[in-house]
C-alpha cells in the first residue's frame, strides 16, 4: 500500500526506490570534431559570389515589362484624305455663293504659311484653316474676292488675317557665315540699338539680324516670325560691300519702319503709315530706290 504526500499542491505516490548515482552506467561524452577556420581566400571568394547575387540577379531574371498602348490618332483634326478635302472644299463654296461670292468658278484650298487668301483669275485659293471659320470671317473672305477698289479689299484683308489659323513650323534655311560676317552683324546690332534710340525712343524690340548672299534684288528683308520662329532682319552682304555703309543705315532704318508696324499691330507693307513714319525717318518712302554703287560715287567725286 503506497503512502499518499501533498508537496506544494502536486500528489504523488511513492514509487520504488532511485538507484544510486554511483550505479547508473556513465556514458562516455563525445568529443566533436574540429573544424577548420575559413581560409582568406574562401572569404573573399563568399563575399565576391554575395556581391554579384545581389547586383546582377535582378538584370538577369526576366520580369514583366508592360507594352504602352498604341497612340490613338487625333481625331480633331480634319482629315487629309483627298476624298474628304473634296467633300470639305464643295462645302465651304456653296457656303460662300450662300453668303454672295459671285465671279468665282472654282475654289481651291491650300496649306501655306504665308498666303491665307488670293484671287488669281476666276480661282479663289483659302488656306484650309478658314473652312471652318464663323460666318463673319467667311463674309470677309466674300467681300476680298468682290471687292471693287483697294480700301475695300484691305478693310477686308485685316478681318481675315485677325482669325488665326494653325500654320507649320517653319525651318529657316540658314547659309553658313563668312569671314568678316560676325565684325559687320556685330556693328548692325549697335547700329539698331542706336537707329531705336533716336528715331523710335527705343520701343523697339531688340531682334537677331543676320547677312544673306542669297538676295538679288532686295537690299534687305524684315521677317515678322511666326509662333515658331522669331522676328529678324536680313541684309544683303552684297548690298552692303558694293553700296557702303551709308546706304546699309538706310536700308537698316527701311527695315525698322516695317519692324515698328509688325510690333504696333499695323500691316506690314508700304501704304500710308510706312510713308509717313519713312518721312519722319528721313529715309525714301517707297518699296523700292536706285542705289548707286560706291565706286560709281567715287569716280563722280573724284
Amino acid at each position: 500500500m503506497s503512502r499518499r504526500h501533498t508537496q506544494l499542491g502536486f500528489d504523488f505516490f511513492d514509487a520504488a526506490p532511485a538507484a544510486s548515482e554511483s550505479s547508473l552506467p556513465v556514458a562516455p561524452v563525445a568529443t566533436p570534431p574540429t573544424v577548420p577556420a575559413p581560409s582568406f581566400t574562401q572569404n573573399v571568394t563568399s563575399a565576391v559570389s554575395q556581391l554579384f547575387t545581389q547586383v546582377f540577379s535582378p538584370v538577369l531574371t526576366p520580369a514583366f515589362v508592360p507594352v504602352p498602348p498604341k497612340p490613338v490618332a487625333d481625331d480633331t483634326r480634319p482629315s487629309r484624305g483627298r476624298t474628304a478635302v473634296r467633300a470639305r472644299t464643295a462645302v465651304l463654296f456653296s457656303r460662300l455663293e450662300d453668303l454672295g461670292l459671285r465671279g468665282v468658278d472654282a475654289l481651291v484650298l491650300m496649306r501655306t504659311r504665308t498666303v491665307m487668301v488670293s484671287l488669281i483669275g476666276r480661282t479663289l485659293r483659302i488656306h484650309e484653316g478658314y473652312a471652318e471659320a464663323p460666318e463673319s470671317v467667311l463674309r470677309a473672305i466674300v467681300a476680298f474676292a468682290t471687292a471693287r477698289n483697294k480700301t475695300e479689299r484691305t478693310t477686308a484683308r485685316e478681318a481675315i488675317l485677325a482669325f488665326d489659323v494653325e500654320r507649320g513650323p517653319s525651318v529657316r534655311r540658314q547659309e553658313p557665315a563668312r569671314p568678316g560676317d560676325v565684325a559687320i552683324i556685330a556693328q548692325l546690332m549697335e547700329a539698331h540699338r542706336e537707329l531705336n534710340a533716336k528715331w523710335f525712343e527705343g520701343t523697339l524690340t531688340a531682334i537677331p539680324l543676320r547677312l544673306s548672299g542669297k538676295m538679288a534684288t532686295r537690299l534687305g528683308h524684315y521677317d515678322p516670325g511666326s509662333r515658331h520662329t522669331p522676328p529678324e532682319i536680313v541684309m544683303s552682304r552684297t548690298h552692303i560691300t558694293r553700296h557702303g555703309w551709308r546706304e546699309a543705315m538706310h536700308t537698316l532704318l527701311h527695315e525698322m519702319v516695317h519692324q515698328w508696324q509688325h510690333e504696333t499691330g499695323q500691316p506690314v507693307d508700304h501704304g500710308t503709315a510706312f510713308r509717313q513714319k519713312a518721312r519722319d525717318v528721313g529715309i525714301t518712302p517707297a518699296a523700292r530706290r536706285d542705289v548707286t554703287p560706291l565706286e560709281k560715287r567715287r569716280k563722280a567725286t573724284g
